[in-house]
């Protein structure tokens, strides 16, 4: 799978947020709720009959 997040990013907030380090498995699992939410989102924004994400559609 692909990741859909930054992962020196994420790594970085942990470290600074946490004091804790970030493994490759965490970026997996990160990548895949961002997965599952940005499908939703689609599903959600198709029943409401547009072809543009918005914000929104996270909530829904």
């Amino acid at each position: 799978m692909e990741n859909l997040v930054v992962a020196s990013k994420v790594k970085a907030l942990i470290k600074k947020s946490g004091e804790m380090n970030t493994s490759a498995s965490a970026i997996e699992e990160l990548s895949k709720l961002v997965e599952n939410h940005c499908m939703t989102a689609i599903e959600n924004a198709r029943k409401s009959k547009r072809k543009t994400v918005m914000d929104r559609d996270f909530h829904e």
